[in-house]
Parts: C-alpha cells; structure tokens; sequence
C-alpha cells in the first residue's frame, strides 16, 4: 500500500489530513516536526512514497527540511502545506525540491489531485531514469522495484555476489524478473558500464546454437555469408547471461563447459580458438538438479553454473510489491500509449492482490497494459481489469442493460445500444442454496434491497427510481421484509 508520511506540528490539521489520506486508499504515518521526519527517512525510507510537509513548524521548519532531504539525498516527492499563499513562498518551495504545494486547509479534492499528481509524475521520472541506466549498463539493485520481507535477503546475497566473479545461478518461475536481477548484478560489479549480452538458450534454433554462443566463420556451412563473432565475444570484457540455461542440448553442454574453463571459443570453421574474458550470470525456470538426474543436463555443467545460486519468489508470495509495480507500468505504459491517466484506485490494488498471477510480473506488466488501453477516464478502475475480476471470488462482471434505441425508420426492429461491461464488488446475489435448491423470493429480494441502500449509499430516491418502484412501494417493502431505513438515509434534491 503507497505509505504517505504527514509532517505537521498541529495536531488538528495532522489528524484532519490522516483522515483524507485513509479516505483516499493511502496508508499514512505522522511526525510532529521536521527532526522526527528525517528520522523516519533515513530509517525507513523505502517505505514512504510521498511527504506531505508543513512549511512552518518549531525548530526545523519545512525548508530547513528540504534542505536536510537535498544534502542527504533522500529523493521523495515532497507536497508542502502553508498557510501563507505567496508567490515568493511557493516560488522558494519549489526550488527547495518540492514537487507541489497546498494552502491550508486543504480541500479533499485539491488534495487527492495534488496526491495522484506527484506519485504519478515521480513513477514517471524514476522510470526514464531506470531506462537510461539499463541502456548504460549501470542498474543497481534500487532499480528493483520491492519493499517485500522475502525480497531482502535475496538482495543482500545479490550485492555479496555482484562483488566478486562468481558464476550465479538464478532460479524461479517464469516472468519473475530473473534478467533484471541479473542486470542489477552485473550493473554494481567492477563490469558496470561494460558489455551485458542476454541470450535465451530456449528461443535458439538447434542447428544455430553454436553458431549463435560461438560464432562462425565465413563459408563454415551452407548460409555462412558472413563472419559471426558470437554471444562469447561480445560479451568480452562484460557479463554474459544465459536465461533458460537447462534448454541447451546436450551437445552444446560440452562446449559450454570448456569455454567456461578454459576462457576461450571454438567459432565454427575457426584455425584456432578465441580467448575471451566474460562473468556468467545463468538463469533458469526448472529443476537443475532433477534434470541432472534424468541424463539431461551435465552434473559437471551444473556445478560449474551453479555456485552462487539464488530463488526469485514468485509474485504471489510477494503481494506486497504489486501496487509500486502497477504505477511503474503505468508511468510508462500510459506515457508510450498517449493517455493522460493519472493514478489507479485504491479499490485496484485489493483486486490485484487477490489474484495468484501464475505469470508472475510479466502477466502483470500485460494486465496494465490491456487496463490503460481500456481506460476512458483518468484512474484505473476495477471495470479496466476484467479478465482479472472474472477469476477472482467476490467480483462480478456485470453489463447494464440499455433501453431500446429508437431508429429513424419505422421498419426497423428497435435495437439495443451496447454498453460497457462494470465491475462491481460482491454484486453477485445467488439464487441457489447449497444444497441446490432456488432460494425463496424473499430472502433473494432482501439481498437486493439492502445491495441497493448500499450502492447508492442511502440515497433512498436514487434507489426507488433505480429498482423502478415507487418510495412509498420501496419503504412497504422494507417494513414487510423486516428491514430497518438506514440511519444516514440522504434525499436527493
């Protein structure tokens, strides 16, 4: 859940915006002044997503905060709250590093925009900063997005292994992020900023295998037009990384081994071999060691592989990181696509954490992708994810039936405007008891009604005219079926 850390020494205004932030979906954490907010950064940073600062407090006022943030190199988008609107205020709190401002008090729009706004364009800058560094090379292990517990060791064992040469062996699911794990291991090694070449030994015809990690010579076989160096010396100098490692035939094996060995390639057709100085990062989604068993990997391979090996945890096991990693896909995503979508509803990520994500985060990153070319408004909703709600238990795709749509011509049969699929939580009634039998009408009615209250919260005329009945019929029915007008029953006007 995205954690909001609120720094204001007056403790009404500090309780009154830990309310709107609970009330939009957020998770806050509250400081009295601005020593206690840099304690909390400098702890716990990683957690904290966003600051809404006050400018004027005792002691460490919020510049002075700003300032702490700047020297430090604490990076979070910063919302200041002031009570003096100027210019020269705002002005000097944007220079400071502020990614935005409110006047107090502040309104719960205002603020909710202002909110969506920053954590949006933060997602963003972080994100073209993340590319950059992939394209020079240099990732670090904080371009891994997570703030899960399982996460942490596996990290720490990471940074021990970029240190060294040590061949490292990922393992886990499919779409889990063993790459990116590999180009942050490589990126905070002595070879950062130096060749990183990926090969996926599954996607790799059979007959090109060699060519393709050795290269070949010109006129070597039918179709050699042209001299290959090879995955090996390209990657010279560099990182070599070997995903799905365990799909290379047997054959190929043999190869492997001595160039890991002996530091140098046979390219096909050559005189004489080719020396080459690479670090071997291997990933892999199945069992090693049972393939071993069965004669189809080469136990002295493996062992030479495997020396530092590490298990990527699935998403599911990591539910923790799915809301840092929607808004990252969608600071791209919606950036790529052309669409001005500015947030996701707290009501998404509870849907998204119900889900088991057999696809790990590439099924993730897809899920985001369909969402925003659904999208119409300006936040992700839960009706964007359909095929998610569909599989996950109290979601319901509900389509709303039209009136018929009158056409011009008299001869023609009325037609029904298609309209957009909701998604609605727990708006599934059932008509069945368990032991298969239709439920009695009343019982079936009682769950409609009291679905309608909640829905439009009370508003008794919104639901009469919505249910087609009148309020005199809908206040019958509630005093028949024994329930009670809710206390907080609001009349349109």
């Amino acid at each position: 859940m995205t954690t909001i850390l609120i720094c204001d020494d007056d403790p009404v205004q500090r309780r009154l915006v830990e309310a709107m932030v609970r009330r939009f979906g957020y998770e806050p954490r509250l400081c009295e002044n601005g020593e206690q907010a840099l304690q909390v950064l400098a702890a716990d940073g990683d957690s904290i997503d966003l600051v809404l600062l006050d400018l004027v407090m005792p002691e460490r006022d919020g510049m002075g905060v700003l300032a702490a943030m700047r020297e430090e190199g604490i990076v979070k988008p910063v919302i200041v709250q002031t009570s003096q609107g100027g210019i020269d205020t705002v002005v000097n709190a944007m220079r400071a590093g502020a990614t935005d401002f409110v006047v107090k008090p502040v309104g719960a729009e205002r603020l909710a925009v202002s909110i969506k706004n920053a954590l949006k364009t933060e997602a963003l800058v972080a994100e073209v900063q993340r590319l950059k560094r992939k394209a020079e090379g240099t990732l670090t292990f904080k371009d891994i997005i997570t703030r899960s517990p399982r996460m942490q060791p596996l990290l720490k064992m990471a940074e021990k292994a970029a240190s060294s040469m040590i061949p490292v062996m990922i393992e886990g699911e499919s779409g889990v992020g063993k790459e990116l794990l590999a180009r942050a291991i490589a990126g905070s090694g002595e070879r950062r900023s130096k060749p990183f070449v990926a090969v996926n030994c599954g996607a790799i015809p059979q007959n090109l295998v060699e060519s393709i990690l050795f290269g070949h010579e010109k006129g070597a076989f039918t179709g050699a037009t042209d001299k290959h160096t090879g995955k090996f010396v390209e990657a010279h100098g560099g990182t070599l990384f070997l995903d799905e490692v365990g799909e290379l035939p047997l054959e190929t094996q043999v190869k492997l081994l001595r160039a890991i060995q002996e530091g140098e390639v046979d390219p096909v057709g050559a005189k004489r071999p080719v020396k080459v100085d690479i670090r071997i990062i291997s990933a892999t989604n199945r069992d090693l060691i049972q393939a071993v068993k069965d004669g189809r990997f080469r136990e002295d391979l493996y062992y030479r592989l495997c020396v530092f090996p590490m298990t990527l945890p699935p998403l599911r096991e990591r539910a923790e990181d799915i809301p840092d990693l929607v808004r990252h896909f969608l600071a791209r995503i919606a950036a790529e696509e052309g669409k001005r979508i500015r947030g996701v509803q707290p009501a998404v990520f509870g849907l998204l954490g119900a889900y088991p994500w057999p696809g790990n985060v590439r099924q993730l990153e897809n899920a985001v992708f369909r969402a925003v070319v659904l999208c119409d408004g300006d936040e992700l909703s839960i009706a964007d994810f359909p095929q998610i709600a569909a599989q996950v238990d109290g979601y319901e795709v509900v389509v709303p039936l039209a009136p018929p749509v009158v056409v011009a011509s008299p001869a023609l049969q009325p037609a029904i405007a298609p309209q957009p699929a909701m998604i609605v939580p727990g708006a599934s009634i059932a008509l069945v008891d368990a032991a298969g039998h239709v439920r009695p009408m009343e019982e079936i009615e009682t769950e409609a009604l009291k679905f309608a209250i909640d829905h439009y919260r009370g508003q008794m005329s919104q639901v009469a005219r919505r249910l087609g009945i009148g309020r005199s019929t809908l206040y019958r029915k509630l005093k028949d079926l024994g329930l009670d007008e809710p206390a907080d029953a609001a009349e349109e006007v």
